[in-house]
């Protein structure tokens, strides 16, 4: 059975009956799209004259219209509008009758907006309301009421400096770090909010109650680099971007893209010597093979290396860049490399996935129809596939207000979401462990049998460990997770003390990336290929309520515990399979990590400068994370669903998938005018803003990010750094004209910065008001940022191996139920079968002489 057939369109969305209200700018629109998506009525309150966003670029044609603007298109379909104008009696009286009635209230609006307007005091007046608030930068703190911007909160948060191209021979940077595009601080931000609210609603299930959801972008952003955080946390070791690969501690000599005959690319990944050979037999079909040098593969027992962050070996990819070279990129033999077992991708442009086969299957492109066009335009619709639920797509996306009266009409009245009285008596037969909060978590109880690895699969159990479920976490020493060595002799007292960077042994229980990625698990080890360990298997099977799993598609299948099996030994689990591509569908045997998954969902090919410039994607693998928070919004909406109906269902999510989730304004550009997708460097898409640009300061590699927001964003910052009167240029009076003299206004902002401390920079430009950040590594954010520290972006969490290291925290708080990174256990990472006498004991009756006896035969 495939997690999806042709009956999907009956199926029902995990939150059918959920009722959402939205109020507010950008932050939260992928939140509710993420929510529609999922089956709930999203309703997006406006005030008069339609949301701002509706004024973005690009548009439906080339004259600006706020019914046609592609990129509210792309954010709010699925959506109803309903027009409100808070500041009178009556629009405020309609609002609150809609938030007596909703399920989750959204609200992205400006600090104390609805406070001002007597909406205080929502968790008293309506307490089965959950209420998730996304703020720039927080409530409160020595930023609160700073302005951001995608750029800028890209920039505070570290993916900026991760970006970009190598720097000169001598070391140093040349041109500016490269932000992603497009909108990718709120694709974060509102990924965790989406967890966030599922983990809301699966809580009220059992206690009746909602509560209040905050979130900070910057503190979601800041918590999204991969491996430059805890380099700085465990070893003070500072971070390099380098072109389209992985930030690192040096910046290495090999590119892994490789150049077609026509100026496309092809992106090459090699994780250690077993990916390496497998070259040779590839190369050896086209005459090239002699040229590789076969190396041992030795055992990686408690060593595997986390993928794209080691240096290849140069020769063997400058063969690959040779072959390339003989190729045009439609004639790439690249799945032909994928099923030779080479991790690779082309780098495509966003609107190229939109005809292939493998996305058209599993259904991640939909048609929707526009019919005051008299046509349908395509558009990313799901982030991944499910035996019992499906992606709704929804009608596009409202006109203004179109929904006003419909809405208001049929809303009053009882919600058919649950969390009445009856439900209560659930949270009884539950052992309610407190957190170090001394509260309660959201998922006291559930069970979780966790085959997961690397991040975009451990990241995502992660997150559900510390929303207080009891996973699991399942090894064996023949294929280990990446542990990444150890911690600096000395522990944390060394730390303390470090004035340089400090060297990690490449061998130890552990490294402080695997800490930082599976906290608040109980680990075991356990052969799942020997009789006994499967049995043993089985067991957890029948008491979980969910098996994760991060491998490649087929490996339960072979081990006998497909999903076929799965149900019947267990009728109610949840089975969550986390791929690089999707199970379902053409590219389902095929090898993916994050950069692989990010070249081929379009996400590679939109960040760096304009073409013929080489691309620069992400310096770090984004889709790992952005994977994560995806895969832990999964289970939690089939957790949830399950609630509702009973059911279990087969979870088939794809980090490439979640990827192309956040592509659909190029998507939408392509279908609705033709137009293939392009880079805009630092600028801001489409001409939606200017200036926008990342500028030198003092200091090396210190940089500034500032986006001008509106025209009264230009008048002051032009009487900030320009010339007497250039405030008054009428050539600079509009953001048409400001784009067409792009250059000329960033070179007068480059002499201005160039002189300037980034953070003075910033600051000063903060008060007057305008979206400005520096540029911040892992460093600032650990030891300079008074924002994050307020906001305790880190715990402290106890590890008995290792000591007590930070950890990133979850990035948004629940009044009711705060998630904490260490989970019920308050501990860090397990040691590799580290609780196997605790939990072979506790789950299956085994004492410690039997555990040890399992042992001796290769069981455990």
């Amino acid at each position: 059975m495939e997690p999806s057939d042709e009956n999907a369109t009956a199926l029902p969305g995990s939150l059918t009956g959920i009722r959402v209200v939205e109020i507010g700018d950008q932050q939260g629109e992928y939140t509710g799209l993420s929510l529609a998506g999922l089956g709930a009525q999203v309703v997006r309150v406006e005030p008069p004259g339609g949301a701002p966003t509706r004024r973005l670029a690009p548009f439906a044609g080339d004259v600006p219209d706020p019914e046609r603007s592609l990129h509210f298109w792309a954010y709010n379909r699925g959506k109803k509008s309903v027009v409100l104008d808070l500041d009178t009696d009556d629009g405020l009286a309609a609002f609150t009758r809609l938030l007596a009635t909703a399920d989750v209230l959204i609200d992205s609006t400006p600090h104390r907006h609805l406070a001002e307007r007597g909406l205080t005091d929502l968790e008293e007046r309506f307490p089965r309301l959950i209420t998730a608030r996304i703020t720039p930068f927080g409530e409160d703190g020595p930023w609160a009421g700073y302005r951001g911007s995608d750029l800028v909160h890209l920039a505070l948060g570290g993916p900026l400096l991760n970006c970009g191209y190598d720097p000169l021979p001598d070391g140093q940077y040349d041109l500016p770090p490269m932000a992603p595009q497009l909108y990718h601080a709120f694709h974060i931000a509102g990924e965790h909010v989406t967890f966030g609210v599922l983990a809301a609603l699966v809580r009220r299930q059992s206690s009746g109650r909602g509560q209040r959801l905050t979130c900070a972008v910057h503190e979601a952003v800041s918590k999204n680099t991969e491996t430059d955080l805890m380099a700085w946390v465990v070893q003070r070791q500072p971070y390099y971007r380098q072109t389209a690969r992985h930030a690192g501690a040096k910046v290495g000599q090999d590119l892994t893209i490789a150049h077609t005959k026509d100026g496309r690319w092809l992106n090459v990944i090699s994780i250690g010597a077993r990916d390496r050979n497998l070259m040779k037999p590839f190369l050896d079909k086209y005459g090239m093979g002699d040229a590789i040098t076969e190396e041992k593969v030795e055992a990686e027992v408690g060593a595997r290396h986390i993928p794209g962050t080691t240096q290849s070996a140069s020769a063997n990819v400058e063969i690959i860049q040779r072959l390339v070279r003989r190729f045009t990129f439609a004639e790439l033999p690249w799945q032909e490399m994928q099923a030779a077992g080479l991790l690779c991708a082309p780098v495509r442009r966003p609107e190229e996935n939109a005809t292939d086969p493998h996305w058209l299957t599993r259904g991640t492109f939909v048609a929707v129809e526009h019919p005051e066009d008299g046509r349908s335009y395509v558009y990313p619709a799901s982030k991944w596939i499910a035996t019992g639920s499906r992606w709704d797509a929804g009608r596009r996306a409202p006109r203004v207000g179109e929904d006003t009266a419909d809405v208001l009409a049929s809303w009053p009245g009882t919600s058919a979401a649950s969390g009445s009285a009856t439900a209560t008596a659930r949270i009884g037969d539950i052992d309610e462990r407190l957190s170090v909060h001394k509260k309660p978590f959201a998922l006291p109880g559930t069970k979780i049998f966790d085959f997961t690895w690397f991040l975009a699969s451990a990241g995502g159990t992660r997150f559900l460990a510390a929303l207080g479920a009891d996973v699991i976490k399942v090894e064996w020493k023949a294929h280990p997770d990446t542990r990444g060595g150890g911690f600096p002799a000395g522990g944390r007292e060394a730390r303390r003390a470090a004035t340089t960077p400090l060297v990690a042994p490449p061998t130890g229980p552990m490294g402080g990336q695997f800490n930082n990625k599976n906290p608040g698990k109980r680990g075991i080890s356990l052969n799942v290929r020997h009789p006994k360990g499967r049995e043993i298997a089985l067991e957890f099977l029948r008491r979980s309520d969910v098996v994760a799993e991060g491998f490649s598609p087929g490996v339960f299948e072979r081990w006998g515990l497909g999903w076929d099996a799965l149900r019947e030994i267990n009728p109610s689990i949840i089975y969550a399979q986390q791929s690089g591509m999707g199970a379902k569908g053409t590219y389902g045997r095929f090898r993916a990590v994050g950069p692989i998954a990010g070249s081929l969902s379009g996400l590679t090919h939109l960040g760096g400068l304009p073409e013929p410039a080489l691309p620069t994607g992400w310096g770090y693998s984004y889709l790992d994370w952005l994977g994560a928070y995806s895969f832990a919004a999964a289970i939690l909406a089939a957790l949830y669903q399950r609630g509702e109906t009973g059911q279990a269902q087969w979870v088939d999510a794809s980090q490439a998938e979640v990827g192309i989730f956040t592509t659909a304004v190029p998507v939408l550009d392509w279908s609705v005018n033709g137009r293939s997708t392009a880079r805009f460097g630092n600028r801001a898409p489409y001409g939606n803003f200017a200036p926008q640009g990342v500028y030198r300061c003092a200091g090396e590699d210190r940089w500034l990010a500032i986006t001008c927001l509106d025209d009264r964003d230009w008048r002051v910052l032009a009487g900030i750094v320009g010339p007497a009167g250039w405030a008054d240029d009428p050539r600079l009076s509009t953001v048409a004209g400001r784009v067409a003299h792009h250059d000329e206004i960033d070179r007068r902002i480059s002499v201005w910065a160039a002189t300037r401390d980034r953070y003075a920079a910033m600051e000063e430009l903060q008060r007057a008001g305008i979206a400005a950040g520096a540029a911040q590594t892992a460093e600032d954010r650990c030891d300079i940022d008074p924002q994050l520290s307020h906001l305790k972006w880190l715990t402290e969490v106890p590890n008995p191996s290792v000591g007590t290291w930070p950890v990133a925290e979850v990035p948004f708080d629940l009044s009711e139920t705060p998630p904490h990174a260490g989970g019920w256990i308050d501990k860090g990472a397990p040691v590799y079968g580290e609780h196997n006498y605790e939990v072979y004991g506790e789950v299956l009756g085994l004492s410690c002489a039997e555990v040890d006896a399992l042992a001796e035969e290769g069981v455990v």
